[in-house]
């Protein structure tokens, strides 16, 4: 049997494993064949080189490794507080260990009198010292298997550790794989790569992962499995966005019209920022190229990208091509539809908006418009994607806030156009520069940097409930001054497991400091019927009511220049990104603009630190590092939506940026000179890819 047969065989035939053991590492870690456990790094090293006697421990000590001997085993107490110990002895003394669980299996596994390592926390119950469920193996099994002085330990979880699959267990089935290997695991990237980048062969990697004889041997497999890693991620975008650029037809606007040009020269309210217009030429070249354009537009809240996005309509309109923008939310759907309407009421053009709410007779009039080609521009939410929707003639697709949906819905609306239509995604999210090279590295990217004249950088401050008085004082002020006020709350019903405010009863205590009828307040939040959530908003806009106070609902999708405050309540419970969403519901006017983090007396450092990120910087960009580097990119709000195509295994978005770049780069180079991969040298490449990616199904045309 070669080697790719052995690392492709499931757990169940890996001695010492069986269907049970099989199926509990598949359920808990998603571990199923050989390589898959090989995959499954450790995340530290604990030095088995240093043996500890018992007359040197103390309880200050993290886990120590001792030789020694069980002198029997004694059964003690009743219940849930039945547990197993023994008298565990070397010449210098001894101790307790101790069981809660598996006690059949640990007095028959682990007979008195033989000779044991165990490994363990010492603590002192009762004037003894006491370790709890203790690593251990009988120094006899030792001898012949693969060891190393450096023990790896793995991330496990409970259930698995409540049936006795501990980081040695793993180690020891790891140490089997690698033996039946004999000649080691077979090379995937080529011996040029190799060489060139002064890599260990991936056979030697993997070994020195699991088993070290040193530091300098973890870095160098550490540096190799990650180089490996992200090199083919970087690789399968790079060659997706060069066959995109040269092999994909796209439609051709080369027109210019009477469309853009009356809406640039008489209707555009305001100048458009530098950023705004670069940006426009950028898209403007790509659709004018021949080829699919496939854009991710960044600009942080309130810089302006609607309005760019509709010029681009406008030039598919000149074209001949109607457009479609599709929003995550209907509150977004149609405040964007109220925007482009009221920037295009004195054009000959016909815009609708289509959303799950929209009646069956309107619907019906909408899909006739758009197989006419009447319809030059529809808005709506997930509602376009359905299958009764049938463009005459999509050109142009925009998709905002694109992290909040998934790759299958936005390729159903690409599908709804013969040619691929052009593709601009948007996100006011800002994406760190390594994880968009990462999860948008097919894509081409534009960035709007600039806030539109007259626009102030918002003012955020932190206060503790303490200070609510404080903060209730400030608010009052505004109001009295004819602002507004949001109030935000992370819930809407208060939960057992959570001692925060909820938005129940912060409305309840919002009406007590700001009674009626001086005071009118707005209520809003996701479980509201549409027409009421509508409603609330509307009255809030016209300035009817003086504080709405709602849950996350209003992240995205609310304008309303006179809304000058925006209090996060329980702001240590959101991360970066969304707290940024949210101050950027206010700024949006000509008047200084506040946020207003109210938190518990009581913050954990991290929380703290977003925080003081929050008060210290407006720049999103900044912040979406800074959320990277605090929390990973697992948790970075769109990562699971987005279409990631990778588990990462080794690597990590947050520190490992500079090789993300370096990567890049090399793999650029291959690309450049070797497309499709097909020379001899190449080929490893192409199969490995196919091997990493082929079984997904790819939506990357899409992005």
């Amino acid at each position: 049997m070669n080697a790719r047969d052995i690392l492709d065989k499931e757990l169940t035939y890996l001695p010492g494993v069986g269907p049970r053991r099989a199926e509990l590492l598949r359920k808990e870690l998603g571990v199923v064949t050989f390589y898959d456990l090989l995959q499954h790094f450790p995340f530290k090293y604990i030095d088995r080189s240093r043996f500890y006697r018992i007359a040197e421990i103390d309880s200050e000590m993290p886990a120590v490794q001792i030789r020694g001997f069980i002198r029997g085993y004694v059964l003690e107490g009743q219940g849930k507080g039945k547990r197993l110990t023994a008298e565990f002895a070397d010449e210098t003394g001894s101790l307790r260990l101790v069981w809660f669980k598996g006690v059949k299996w640990i007095s028959g596994t682990y007979p008195p009198g033989k000779e044991y390592i165990i490994l363990g926390k010492p603590n002192v119950f009762g004037g003894t010292y006491n370790i709890i469920h203790p690593e251990i193996e009988a120094v006899d099994k030792i001898t012949g298997r693969k060891y190393s002085s450096l023990q790896a330990h793995y991330s496990l979880t409970e259930n698995l550790r409540n049936n006795f699959i501990t980081s040695r267990v793993i180690s020891k089935l790891i140490g089997i794989i690698l033996a039946q290997l004999g000649t080691g695991i077979p090379e995937t990237l080529p011996q040029y790569l190799v060489k060139k980048y002064r890599l260990a062969s991936l056979s030697e990697a993997m070994s020195r992962i699991h088993f070290p004889d040193n530091l300098k041997e973890i870095d160098q497999a550490r540096y190799r499995l990650k180089f490996e890693e992200l090199f083919y991620i970087q690789l399968n975008l790079v060659k997706q966005k060069s066959f995109r650029n040269t092999k994909t037809i796209g439609i051709i606007f080369d027109k210019v019209g009477e469309h853009l040009n009356s809406f640039y020269k008489k209707h555009l309210p305001f100048e458009l920022t530098d950023a705004q217009k670069k940006v426009i030429r950028e898209i403007r070249r790509d659709m004018k190229s021949g080829h699919q354009m496939n854009r991710l537009l960044q600009g942080d809240v309130g810089s302006g990208k609607t309005v760019v996005a509709l010029m681009c309509m406008l030039i598919a309109a000149d074209n001949g091509y109607q457009s479609c923008l599709m929003a995550p939310t209907e509150i977004l759907a149609f405040q964007h539809f109220n925007s482009i309407n009221g920037l295009l009421k004195e054009m000959n053009l016909t815009i609708r908006l289509l959303t799950g709410s929209t009646r069956k007779k309107e619907r019906e009039e909408i899909g006739k418009r758009l197989l006419d080609g009447s319809l030059d521009i529809l808005v709506g939410t997930h509602a376009l994607i359905e299958d009764n929707v049938v463009f005459r003639n999509l050109g142009f697709v925009v998709i905002d806030e694109q992290h909040r949906f998934g790759v299958a819905q936005r390729g159903k609306l690409w599908q709804k156009s013969l040619t691929p239509p052009h593709v601009l995604v948007m996100t006011a999210t800002p994406i760190p520069r390594t994880l968009a090279m990462t999860l948008y590295g097919d894509l081409d990217v534009s960035v709007i940097n600039q806030l539109p004249p007259g626009r102030k950088p918002v003012m955020t401050m932190h206060y503790f409930d303490s200070s609510r008085e404080t903060v209730y004082g400030f608010i009052r002020k505004q109001i009295r001054e004819g602002r507004q006020v949001y109030v935000v709350y992370p819930l809407i019903m208060e939960s057992e497991k959570m001692d925060y405010k909820a938005l129940e009863e912060g409305l309840v205590m919002i009406e007590s400091y700001f009674p009626a009828p001086e005071y009118a307040i707005s209520v809003v939040h996701g479980r509201m019927p549409v027409k009421n959530k509508e409603r609330s908003m509307d009255l809030f806009k016209k300035g009817i009511t003086h504080i709405m106070v709602a849950t996350t609902v209003i992240e995205v999708g609310v304008d309303i220049p006179n809304a000058s405050v925006m209090v996060i309540e329980s702001a240590e419970r959101f991360g970066l990104s969304q707290l940024h969403q949210l101050r950027g519901r206010v700024g949006r006017g000509a008047d200084q603009s506040y946020c207003i983090l109210l938190s518990d007396n009581k913050l954990s450092r991290e929380a703290a630190r977003r925080l003081e990120i929050m008060v210290s910087t407006t720049d999103g960009f900044e912040i979406s590092e800074a959320d990277l580097q605090l929390r990973g990119p697992g948790d970075i709000e769109g990562t699971q939506q987005s279409g990631m195509p990778f588990n990462l295994k080794i690597a990590d978005l947050g520190k490992d940026g500079a090789l993300i770049e370096y990567v890049r780069r090399i793999a650029g180079d291959v690309i450049n000179i070797d497309p499709s991969l097909e020379s001899p040298e190449n080929l490893i490449m192409k199969n490995r890819l196919e091997y990493l990616f082929s079984r997904q199904q790819s939506w990357r045309m899409i992005s």
